[in-house]
């Protein structure tokens, strides 16, 4: 079990943050990935694993005034 935004959901041995984010549908251009409060950079996705327990916060970025 892996922790997402708060919600726990399945975990599959091999999961990287790139399937997770497909997975989960997050398409924002721009987007922060935390994984156990240690920030995973965009380059890192496809190879970066999610272990079981892990929890992983998604964050999208959004312009405003």
């Amino acid at each position: 079990m892996i922790t997402v935004n708060t919600r726990e959901r399945d975990w599959q041995p091999g999961l990287t943050v790139q399937e997770l984010m497909d997975q989960e549908g997050f398409i924002f251009r721009h987007i922060i990935v935390r994984v156990n409060g240690d920030y995973v950079a965009e380059e890192q996705y496809s190879t970066a694993k999610i272990s079981d327990g892990d929890e992983v916060l998604v964050l999208h970025l959004i312009a405003g005034g």
